[in-house]
This record gives structure tokens, C-alpha cells and sequence, in this order.
């Protein structure tokens, strides 16, 4: 920067006008009277003498401006430098106080202004720092819109359920708007709360989940409620399954329970009547009576497992179990009912070297009888069921034993097929209340059984050509 364009500079440059102006003026006065008193060689003297003064006045003045370059331009210079450095985030910038004059208490103003803005901008840090830590301890997804609509501020889980939502195609929304404002499932609520700036909140449905939604409106800088909105979002789909399934179940058992209990209560008041008159009649009612009991026990007990399972309370021994010798074992048992039934029971090929590491026999045992019974129910005579195993090599590269049940039977709507592992599924619809038909409970324990050994179960079926389930247990 030029000298004379700083404060020291304008101030040499105004000292030294005035000096020569005042030498000048006080020199063309004295010049007239000296020509007329003094001699020749005296005026030259005299105006070396100005000459001389003009001189060192000019030193002098130039002397006193690096003087107060020193004293005030360079403190200056310095302090702009440090508002330079805060104003880049330096906020740890100080200033070296050399004087106690006007500029040394500018210059302690300043430090002290560094160090309140310092421990501001540090406690904003520290408390943003808080606020990040919380959003992203949330299980809770969080998203921030602003007025526009546009995602300002998310947590991880909001980003995922972003991106999840993102990958699914709604109608009438371009792939940009989708990226860059709200979310299709979440639109209509932000565009009510916008236009009425209440808080919203409710449960809304994407697909097969269910979530939980508390929009707020947030704040402008005015007061109003134009800031835009935060959404906080909980994924509620397993308590919304479970309080289905309470209601699908007490409904479900009031329908079980309530044809048995009547049919017990109406054939034993016709026993207390003496409506049966002969002993072949009685007999008869007693029997109905004594299959209904035994049909509300089967319930009564596959309810208990079912949810002693579900609850985790089961107790399960784990040992290593020979798979060949419990196939063969259910294969014995079932054999004569399969040739009375005239069903041709197969056991395929025999597999060395099956062994289960870690499982219960005994509900293993459970789970194959369960599933050949159901086999046996509805299959035809002269059909076949096949019951074998076989090692497998999972996905990962685990080796997994793979035991499989399949009949020629009459087969399972292919609608009715996710369903068949709920509570009280059945493919008899009409629901009768003979022999052949089940409590419904059995694929589910066989599910919660299967689940408990850590595998799978799937089933493939077709209507008129039979069904076929296959457990995937893991070896190890």
C-alpha cells in the first residue's frame, strides 16, 4: 500500500505542506525587509538560513511520520491481519498489547472479543456435536424440510429409509423430485401441515411396513410456521402384526372353541335328559362327547407350545442328532397308519454322514410328524409320499442338511400359500369337524420349531399334484 493513501502518509504529507507553507510565508516577508537593511552577502546568508530550516524541518516532520508508522499504522496493519484470520475461523487469533494508549486498548478489545467469540463458537460446536450424537443414536428415522420441501438434515435411519423409499416407483413423480423433496408417503402431510402448521400425528402404510409419523411444523425467522417441518418416523410393522395376530387369535379361538364346547354342552344335557333310549344311542353321544374333549385338549396343548415357543420359554436339549436314524425312526412309526390309509410311504436313499451338530431330537421328531400327518390327511390311497434328506451347500458356503417331505395329495391354492404358517390356517375352509381336519396350530409350531435350530422351512405346491416341504438346517 502507497504511503500517502495510510493515515501516517496523509498526515506527513499535510505536516509538511503546512511547514513549507509557513517557511515560505514568514521567508517572502522577511525577504522585503531584509533587501533594504542587510547587505548582499548577509541576504545570502539569510536564505541559506531558510534553506537550512526548510531542510531540517522536512527531516524532522519525516522523522515524526515513521514515528506514528511505527506507534499506529503497523498496530493497524496487525489488527487487520487477526480480523482477517477470525474472519476465516481462526478464533484463537490474539493480538500482542505493546502500548496503553488508545491503540494498546483497541488492541485488548479485540483479544477479548477472540475469546468470547471462540468460547461461543465452541459451545455452538459442542452442543451441534450433542445434537448429532443423539440423532444418530436414534433407532427413530429423523428428516428436516425446509420450506421448499426440500431434505435439509436426516440421521442414518432417515437416510435409509430415504434411500429405501427412493428405490421404490411411485406414480407421477420424476426420479429428480424424488431425490431432492419430500418423499411421496410423507407429501400429503407435509402439504396439510404446511397450509395449517399443526402438528400431524398418525401411521401411514408403504408397502408391507407400517410407520409411525409425528410431523412438526418448524418455526421461520419471523414467528410463522414457514420454516418448513421435521418428521420423525418409527417403523411400527412388527407391532402392528403382533396386534393383528392378537385380534386374528382371540378371534380365531372363540371359532375353535366354540362348535366343541357346544356340542359337549348340548350332547350331555341330552344325556341328563335320558333322550337316548337305548344303550347303542348313549354310547354314541358319549363317544361325540369324548372326541370333542380329546379335539379341545389338541388345541389346549398346541396353544401352550405354540406359545411357550413364541415367548422363548421352551426348553430344548441340543446334542448331535443322527438324521439318518430319525427318519428312519418316523418312518417306522408311520408306516402301518400309511398302509391301512392305502399310502405308499418311501424312504429315499439313505445319505451318510447326516449329523446335526447342535439340535432336538425330540422336536425335530415333533416337526416331521407334524408335517407327515398333514401329508397323510390329504393324500389320497394309492398316492405316494417321500420322506429323505440330502446335504446342501448355503449361500455362504456353509453345509446345511436338507430334509424333505413330499406327497401326491390334493395340494395348496397357490394364493393360500404365504399364509399356511399362520395360526389357524387351514385348506379345509368349510372348516368341518371331522378326523381328518387339524387344530390349525401344527405348521406354525413346526415353523417356531425350525426357527429355533436356527433354519428355514419352504414350501412349493400345486393344486392336483401334491406338495412338498423342505427344512434347511445347518450342519454345523
Amino acid at each position: 500500500m502507497a504511503i500517502w493513501r495510510t493515515v501516517v502518509g496523509k498526515l506527513w504529507l499535510t505536516i509538511i505542506l503546512l511547514v513549507a507553507v509557513v517557511i515560505s510565508t514568514v521567508g517572502l516577508f522577511l525577504l522585503k525587509i531584509v533587501d533594504v537593511t542587510v547587505s548582499a552577502d548577509s541576504l545570502a546568508e539569510i536564505k541559506h538560513l531558510f534553506i537550512y530550516s526548510g531542510a531540517v524541518g522536512f527531516l524532522l516532520t519525516t522523522f515524526f511520520a515513521f514515528f506514528l508508522l511505527t506507534k499506529i499504522t503497523q498496530p493497524l496493519r496487525e489488527m487487520k491481519h487477526a480480523a482477517n484470520r477470525v474472519a476465516q475461523g481462526e478464533y484463537s487469533t490474539r493480538l500482542v498489547v505493546r502500548s496503553w494508549d488508545e491503540i494498546g486498548e483497541l488492541a485488548n478489545s479485540f483479544n477479548q472479543m477472540a475469546s468470547e467469540l471462540n468460547t461461543l463458537i465452541r459451545d455452538i460446536q459442542h452442543e451441534r456435536d450433542q445434537l448429532d450424537g443423539v440423532l444418530r443414536s436414534m433407532s427413530d428415522a429423523v428428516l428436516l424440510f425446509d420450506a421448499n420441501g426440500r431434505v435439509k438434515l436426516t440421521n442414518p435411519e432417515g437416510q435409509h429409509l430415504l434411500e429405501v423409499w427412493r428405490g421404490l416407483k411411485w406414480e407421477d413423480v420424476s426420479e429428480a423430485d424424488e431425490r431432492e423433496t419430500v418423499p411421496d408417503p410423507l407429501r400429503d402431510i407435509y402439504n396439510t401441515l404446511i397450509s395449517k402448521g399443526t402438528t400431524h400425528t398418525g401411521k401411514i402404510h408403504v408397502q408391507s411396513g407400517v410407520w409411525s409419523v409425528v410431523m412438526t411444523p418448524v418455526a421461520s425467522g419471523d414467528g410463522s410456521a414457514g420454516g418448513g417441518a421435521v418428521a420423525v418416523l418409527r417403523d411400527v410393522t412388527e407391532e402392528f402384526r403382533v396386534d393383528k395376530m392378537r385380534k386374528d387369535f382371540v378371534a380365531n379361538v372363540s371359532h375353535e372353541i366354540r362348535t366343541p364346547v357346544a356340542m359337549v354342552q348340548g350332547y350331555s344335557e341330552a344325556l341328563l335328559d335320558d333322550i337316548a333310549q337305548t344303550p347303542e344311542e348313549r354310547h354314541e353321544l358319549v363317544q361325540v362327547i369324548h372326541d370333542e374333549s380329546l379335539r379341545m385338549g389338541r388345541l389346549v396343548k398346541d396353544l401352550l407350545d405354540l406359545a411357550r415357543l413364541e415367548a422363548g420359554y421352551l426348553d430344548m436339549t441340543m446334542q448331535e442328532v443322527d438324521v439318518n436314524a430319525l427318519l428312519q425312526r418316523v418312518h417306522r412309526k408311520f408306516s402301518a397308519l400309511a398302509k391301512e390309509r392305502g399310502i405308499e410311504l418311501i424312504r429315499s436313499g439313505e445319505d451318510s454322514g447326516l449329523l446335526l451338530r447342535r439340535a432336538d431330537p425330540d422336536r425335530l421328531e415333533q416337526v416331521l410328524t407334524n408335517l407327515l400327518d398333514n401329508a397323510l390327511r390329504h393324500t389320497a390311497s394309492g398316492a405316494s409320499i417321500t420322506l429323505g434328506a440330502c446335504t446342501k451347500i448355503g449361500d455362504k458356503g456353509a453345509r446345511q442338511i436338507e430334509i424333505a417331505i413330499k406327497d401326491e395329495g390334493e395340494g395348496i391354492p397357490t394364493e393360500d400359500l404365504p399364509y399356511i404358517f399362520e395360526r389357524f390356517y387351514k385348506a379345509d375352509k368349510a372348516r368341518k369337524r371331522d378326523s381328518k381336519v387339524g387344530t390349525g396350530l401344527g405348521l406354525a409350531i413346526v415353523r417356531n420349531l425350525v426357527e429355533a435350530h436356527e433354519g428355514t422351512i419352504r414350501v412349493t405346491s400345486a393344486l392336483g399334484e401334491g406338495t412338498e416341504f423342505k427344512l434347511l438346517l445347518p450342519a454345523g
